[in-house]
């Protein structure tokens, strides 16, 4: 599966300081099957690599991030200069859990997390969640009903408790203060768009966006 061993992650974090990106993603046939209904497997793939390269794309024109890693069970679509740490599959909370044990073990106190599905995500709006977590050790960027979490900024070298799924921005908050931090909440369009439904889809130019991103 080409994935990044701890050996080779250790030699590409010895670099000057900045945050972690992890970037969260099943494999390709099991994303966005909620979606079904509106696009063919094909479609619905190219999607799914579309956005995450635009994520992808954001986050290594980020000025604040000095290394970008996916968490996934396979490379797919991944460059390969990118390192791919193995998901063991379980669920997003326990990947998550694991890959940010790794990190802090190797000295990374900057962690940003964001999802695979952010299309319209800038460099610019990365920096903004960094530069929010740096000023009180967690910073958050819910999605636009304000009831999820779309992208989380970790400032610390102590263990955090991932609450992804229903009702996971005020779970992410009392997680953060119970660790201690100072909470900040990032408001930003490109960081509340996420695509989960197809009113979603419509806003991506009628599904245009998926040729442009192809």
């Amino acid at each position: 599966m080409n994935l990044t061993t701890l050996d080779d992650l250790t030699r590409r974090l010895d670099q000057p300081r900045g945050a972690c990106a992890l970037i969260a993603i099943k494999e390709r046939v099991r994303c966005k099957t909620r979606l079904s209904e509106s696009l063919p497997p094909s479609a619905r793939i190219q999607l799914v690599r579309s956005m995450l390269a635009a994520v992808l794309s954001a986050a290594a024109g980020a000025q604040t991030v000095r290394q970008v890693i996916v968490v996934s069970p396979q490379r797919d679509s991944v460059p390969a200069e990118i390192p791919v740490l193995a998901d063991t599959g379980e669920c997003l909370n326990s990947a998550l859990t694991q890959a940010h044990q790794v990190l802090r073990k190797f000295g990374c106190r900057e962690v940003v997390i964001l999802p695979a599905d952010l299309p319209d995500i800038t460099a610019s709006e990365i920096d903004s969640l960094v530069r929010a977590g740096r000023s009180g050790g967690f910073a958050i960027a819910p999605d636009a009903a304000g009831e999820g979490t779309n992208a989380l900024c970790l400032v610390s070298p102590h263990p955090f408790r991932f609450q992804f799924g229903a009702h996971s921005r005020r779970l992410h908050l009392e997680e953060a203060v119970r660790a201690g931090l100072s909470p900040q909440v990032v408001r930003l369009p490109g960081l509340e768009f996420d695509v989960d439904s197809p009113t979603d889809l419509n806003r991506l130019d009628d599904q245009r966006w998926l040729a442009r991103r192809a």
